[in-house]
């Protein structure tokens, strides 16, 4: 009788031990779907907040607001000033975007050079008179990245268009955006180069916070 109870209590205890193994194993699983979902949010919000990988938070006005029925399409274009050994460029062609929705775009910068480098980006958002409607929420713009010899990274760019830009009459008739970027070895770099000025008025936010008081 002894020998019976004690293979029960052992027969229990295994059917315990199992059942916690299964639940373990099914919360994992379940953690690591939520985990795929969730991944590319959280590395967004993580990048705007830290800064990570040459992402910075930008001051790109209000969130998106209501998804409107109309699309631009938005180009993407990359320059390289002569004195950076990089190769840098769109990772995406042509983007068709709804006004109102979201977008996130990337571009490759590879450092060429046998030595670290930094540079520097700035912007550009064409025609000229889209800018007030073309609204960064992370960037890589007017922030300095370094490359070792050979590093290639992605830099993300979140962006969104403010649907009030089909009802201005200079502006409702544009189709296409194009945002470009340009690497420089500096700033002063970019402004002997006309880099800055090229820029637009429309960047006056981002560099407003350099200013000397």
């Amino acid at each position: 009788m002894q020998e019976t109870s004690d293979a029960a209590s052992k027969d229990a205890l295994l059917r315990k031990r199992n059942r916690r193994l299964g639940l373990g194993v099914s919360a994992f699983v379940a953690g690591m779907v939520g985990l795929a979902f969730a991944s590319v949010p959280l590395y967004q919000l993580f990048c705007q907040v830290t800064g990570y990988n040459g992402t910075v938070q930008t001051a790109g006005g209000a969130a998106p607001g209501a998804v409107g029925e109309r699309s631009v399409n938005i180009r993407f274009n990359a320059t390289t000033h002569p004195a950076l050994p990089w190769r840098f460029e769109p990772a995406q062609g042509t983007m068709p975007l709804r006004l109102g929705e979201e977008g996130l775009a990337f571009y490759r910068a590879r450092n060429l050079g046998s030595a670290p480098v930094t540079g520097v980006a700035t912007y550009n958002v064409t025609p000229e008179v889209v800018g007030k409607y073309f609204h960064k929420t992370a960037c890589f713009c007017f922030e300095q990245q370094t490359l070792v010899a050979g590093q290639a990274v992605d830099m993300p760019l979140a962006f969104w268009v403010d649907p009030r830009i089909a009802e201005d009459p200079n502006t409702r008739g544009i189709r296409t955006i194009t945002v470009s970027y340009s690497f420089f070895r500096s700033l002063d770099d970019a402004e002997r180069s006309g880099g800055v000025a090229n820029a637009g008025p429309h960047v006056g936010a981002a560099l407003a916070p350099r200013a000397t008081p």
